[in-house]
């Protein structure tokens, strides 16, 4: 079947598909927003593609055109006779957990350059899915996904505004982050509460010098942890006297709070402590 608003919608209808709130089900029905994420994705024929909640189809057929293959994976098996009518030959459908999956094995008989993930994200596990798509090393070129408008602003959110936050410098170490566009919750069915946003996350090829990741990331969250106190508060299991040297050369004090700090000093201040220096 090839894909339009008026089609999903009659299958929907004649498979009496029942709309399942657990999973975070919202359909794309606006073939213009589909378009314009796959322009803006700059897929080719040398890409794999990894979709996660591939719903009816809507996306996944068009991804399909333009990539060399699709992985979709949809938890809600009973979308099967919908979603296979929608896919392209060069397109897998695993029914199971993305947050479950061996993700490295799914890939092993595919040959590719390079590998996307392009995705209209369950909102109630859109930061679980990106972790896991980092924490998995699966080497990913770019991320582009539909999320909340509120998760997304977090996910591109720069020092001194309300939104940054640990996630923040987390996407920004491995990606850079661009806003593609806004999506009204109006083009999805059934209609959600609240706006999108799609957003790019284009792999960084050089990245900012961490010498110890794990020690980074640790003192970013633990930065973070209450977000209205100074690092100085925040902090107190540290070498608050290596910390206070770093920040002395940026003309800064303990007092400050952790969204005031760009990822570079964070990285300044990790590659000056060791293990022991924090708790």
């Amino acid at each position: 079947m090839e894909y339009s608003p008026n089609k999903m919608k009659e299958e929907l209808t004649k498979e009496n598909f029942n709309f399942k709130k657990k999973f975070g089900q919202n359909f794309i029905v606006d073939e213009n927003i589909i378009n314009n994420i796959i322009n803006k994705s700059n897929i080719d024929k040398e890409t794999l593609v990894i979709e996660i909640g591939p719903g009816a189809g809507s996306l996944t057929s068009e991804l399909g055109k333009v990539a060399k293959n699709v992985i979709a994976y949809e938890i809600d098996k009973t979308l099967k006779p919908i979603l296979e009518k929608n896919i392209q030959s060069n397109t897998e459908i695993i029914y199971e957990d993305f947050l479950k999956r061996n993700i490295s094995e799914d890939l092993k008989k595919y040959n590719y350059k390079k590998i996307y993930v392009v995705a209209n994200l369950p909102y109630y596990i859109t930061t679980p899915i990106i972790i896991k798509l980092i924490e998995d090393k699966l080497n990913i070129d770019k991320i582009v996904v539909m999320v909340q408008k509120e998760v997304g602003d977090r996910f591109k959110a720069k020092p001194n505004t309300k939104e940054y936050n640990s996630l923040s410098i987390f996407l920004n170490y491995y990606y850079t982050v661009e806003k593609l566009l806004d999506v009204s919750k109006n083009v999805f069915i059934p209609k959600p509460n609240v706006d999108s946003i799609v957003i790019s996350l284009t792999k960084k090829e050089d990245k900012i010098k961490v010498d110890n990741e794990k020690l980074f990331f640790k003192l970013v969250r633990d930065s973070f942890k209450q977000k209205r106190k100074t690092l100085k508060n925040n902090l107190k299991g540290y070498n608050l006297k290596k910390i206070e040297e770093i920040l002395k050369k940026h003309n800064l004090d303990l007092t400050i709070r952790a969204e005031a700090l760009p990822i570079e000093i964070f990285a300044e201040i990790a590659n000056n402590l060791k293990e022991g220096d924090e708790k």
